[in-house]
């Protein structure tokens, strides 16, 4: 009598092993989205930087953060990747800024300088006021992250405000672990 019920659990467990492998060999099976390219050309759309060209950072790994000034969630979420940028720049991290706004006051490419240097964000911000990126990503959400390998695929996405030491920040920062030890 004892048999069935232990021959049950083995095909429990044999279940669960098989489910985990598939969860965990379904990101090596996956085709990875390209990460679009940049949609701005003009000088002024960009803060920090000129005009540049996803095939600009080949060769990196790259997080693109998708905010807006007035969203507190972004801003908040800033000192994370400040520390991200500053801990994983000199291993091949490049950051990206994509600001997308909320609001018809966060269009004006002066206000958006002034929030730049204000939140002491020194890596490129694209102004994307026409959401031609937000559309290129399918994104929905502020603040959004996007972390592209070296290839220039996206690999992982991140939503919503984020901190040192949360759930989702050592999500982000393995990941970003992970993409930086890859080679070309």
């Amino acid at each position: 009598m004892q048999t069935r019920p232990l021959a049950h659990l083995r095909l429990l467990r044999l279940t669960a092993l098989l489910c985990a492998c598939l969860v965990t060999a379904a990101p090596a099976l996956a085709e990875w989205q390209r990460a679009p390219e940049f949609t701005q050309d003009r000088p002024a759309a960009w803060i920090n930087a000129k005009p540049m060209r996803i095939a600009d950072l080949r060769g990196q790994v790259v997080l693109i953060d998708v905010w807006t000034f007035e969203c507190w969630n972004c801003y908040r979420s800033f000192p994370l990747l400040r520390s991200v940028e500053e801990r994983y720049g000199p291993r091949g991290l490049a950051v990206i800024g994509i600001h997308s706004p909320e609001y018809d006051r966060e269009r004006d490419p002066k206000a958006v300088a002034d929030k730049v240097r204000e939140f002491e964000l020194d890596h490129p911000v694209m102004i994307d006021n026409d959401f031609r990126y937000w559309e290129a990503l399918d994104n929905r959400f502020w603040p959004a992250f996007y972390l592209v390998d070296r290839q220039g695929r996206i690999r992982y996405r991140f939503f919503g405000e984020t901190h040192e030491g949360d759930i989702r920040a050592g999500q982000i920062e393995d990941a970003l672990e992970r993409l930086l030890a890859e080679r070309e």
